[in-house]
């Protein structure tokens, strides 16, 4: 199978500048090794094809971690290129368990469908995650998930995760194959979303319709999508690395894409000659041992090279990439081990033309920006037309609720949705006319709210331990109640973005928060264990991003809304409220 890839794409025909001075984006704080002392041998890639697929080679196979060895014990992508998954589908529980080989399947390769099986507290359910590039859904799309998760009852429900994507609960096993037939028939696809594999490719929410957008990230986010499974086929040439991957192009001076946090950012900016194109950023990832911010790779790609870059960055990752402790095979452990100079030579000579242009000076995001709210309504740039963003609480969506979106993106708007990585979802394409109608829905007015608190605006939290075998806590409805109870004893006036996550792998985001709840066992007063949080502080997005660090550790979820009411105070602005005399 070849590997050989090749794509034209045109220059976008027009970039919004309006008048404004375009400063030079911050650089991002980390700092790679620039070069290092490499030797030859070290940079013979540890990969090779074999019968159409990519496979550690028998010398690089001692020390490896135990889900390599699932990976060379069966390819999992055969599962669904070759058709394996409608055996899997037939087989019962008890015969899956009896066999190593297929209890790895269910637990290990489904992923590679996107398909996690909650074995700790939904045992023979799964949760299944899409691939949805830049956000974007259809009304039929939504009404087709619908249809998925309402067979399963109170097991079914979906979620907005913080990549812009849809993850469905309740799937059971016999009903996979129907329901990628169906996935396929409304042009969506859970393929290659889990496990070592490209997660989904994140752009500007508000692509196409921003009066202030730099580009429209949906062509590029579209194409990385395509490439990344060969148009929903399967593209075995990425699906061997050694760990996950994630990409997002930036097309807002806002930076609601996160490029910071990314393996792969793509950063407009022109060139000395005037032509549009990218700058990079490469290594951005969050694991329970390390957090590391994305750093510049020092390199400019035209907008007709978004994808070989693309596939030369994870090729040069899956050949060199190391295999062992998992906490230590993301792509920044691999760029620390070689230098950023010997790592960007590796991609370069990956690229069709053998060559990569040194970075831009002229970058187009606006450092001195103030990052908008885009929950509520707001104008787009096609007059008479606007957007309403609505507020999910924690992301959390029911089979009527995603029917009843689909509804209103059909009758006030184009049959489109977006959703945004802080779990909301937009309306786009609102006839002005339309709008009071649409603000007066009875889901608008009693549950998805245009403009809900100030502190339930940016709230994030993880699946917890609801669903999540991994979390430690419980996130989605304990969120939603201390930000309430939060919020009952102090006013703030500008969002302070809250995000939770139930464990160390922190899927909430917390080290971007301006307060982060990190899931952790702590003691009572009594010293008994009980529910707990690491508290984080001061994470920043956007053009001077920084990472937030430990404020306050261990402590019991139980006392948190007196501490987090003292956080507001102290670091937030927040006023304590006046309470009457007699409340609780």
């Amino acid at each position: 199978m070849s590997s050989s890839f090749s794509i034209r794409f045109l220059t976008p025909p027009s970039i919004s500048h309006h008048n404004k001075t375009w400063l030079l984006s911050a650089a991002t704080p980390s700092i790679a090794p620039v070069s290092t002392q490499v030797d030859a041998s070290r940079l013979e890639p540890r990969v090779e094809e074999k019968d159409g697929y990519w496979i550690l080679k028998e010398e690089h196979r001692g020390g490896i971690n135990p889900q390599e060895k699932v990976k060379i014990q069966k390819e999992p992508m055969k599962l669904f290129m070759e058709g394996g998954i409608h055996d899997l589908a037939n087989m019962s529980l008890e015969e899956i368990e009896s066999s190593k080989l297929t209890k790895d399947d269910i637990d290990v390769r489904l992923k590679w469908l996107g398909l996690f099986h909650r074995r700790k507290h939904q045992y023979g359910r799964f949760m299944m995650r899409l691939k949805l590039p830049n956000g974007v859904t259809t009304s039929a799309q939504t009404r087709y998930l619908a249809s998925v998760i309402r067979k399963y009852g109170k097991d079914g429900c979906a979620d907005v995760t913080t990549r812009q994507n849809w993850q469905i609960r309740g799937v059971t096993l016999p009903d996979v194959p129907e329901i990628l037939k169906g996935l396929a028939e409304v042009g969506l696809t859970s393929l290659q979303s889990g496990m070592d594999n490209v997660r989904n490719p994140v752009g500007n929410p508000l692509a196409g319709i921003d009066p202030d957008e730099i580009v429209d990230t949906r062509p590029y986010t579209n194409l990385l999508s395509q490439f990344i499974t060969a148009n929903s086929l399967g593209n075995p040439t990425i699906t061997n690395l050694p760990r996950k991957w994630n990409v997002c192009v930036i097309g807002s001076h806002d930076l609601f894409e996160h490029p910071h946090i990314n393996d792969l950012a793509y950063m407009p900016a022109k060139n000395k000659e005037g032509r549009f194109g990218f700058n990079l950023l490469v290594g951005g990832f969050f694991s329970p041992k390390r957090c590391a911010e994305a750093v510049p790779l020092d390199a400019w790609v035209s907008a007709d090279d978004v994808i070989p870059l693309c596939k030369a960055v994870l090729e040069t990752y899956r050949d060199l990439g190391t295999r062992g402790n998992r906490q230590k095979t993301r792509m920044m452990w691999l760029i620390d081990e070689l230098g950023i100079e010997v790592f960007r030579s590796e991609v370069e000579k990956r690229m069709p033309t053998k060559k990569l242009e040194r970075a831009s000076k002229e970058e187009l995001v606006q450092k001195q920006w103030e990052r908008r709210d885009i929950l509520g309504v707001h104008p787009q740039k096609q007059e008479g037309l606007c957007y309403v963003g609505i507020h999910i609480p924690v992301g959390r969506i029911q089979a009527d609720e995603m029917d009843e979106l689909a509804r209103l993106a059909d009758e006030y708007g184009t049959g489109e949705l977006r959703l945004t990585v802080e779990q909301n979802i937009i309306i786009p394409n609102v006839e002005n006319s339309k709008l009071d109608a649409l603000l007066n829905e009875p889901l608008l007015k009693q549950k998805f709210l245009p403009e809900p608190s100030i502190l339930m605006k940016t709230l994030v939290a993880c699946t917890g331990n609801q669903f999540c075998g991994q979390a430690i806590i419980e996130t989605k409805a304990r969120a939603l109640k201390v930000t309430e109870e939060v919020d009952r004893y102090v006013a703030v006036t500008k969002p302070v973005r809250m995000h939770w996550t139930g464990c160390p792998n922190t899927c909430g985001q917390v080290q971007v928060a301006d307060i982060g709840f990190m899931g952790c066992m702590a003691r009572d007063e009594n010293g008994k264990p009980t529910e707990g949080v690491d508290i984080f502080l001061g994470g920043r997005i956007g053009s001077d991003s920084h990472l937030a660090e430990v404020y306050k550790k261990s402590v019991p979820c139980k006392d948190l809304v007196p501490i987090v009411a003292d956080i507001l105070v102290k670091y937030f602005g927040g006023v304590p409220r006046n309470r009457e005399e007699g409340d609780d």
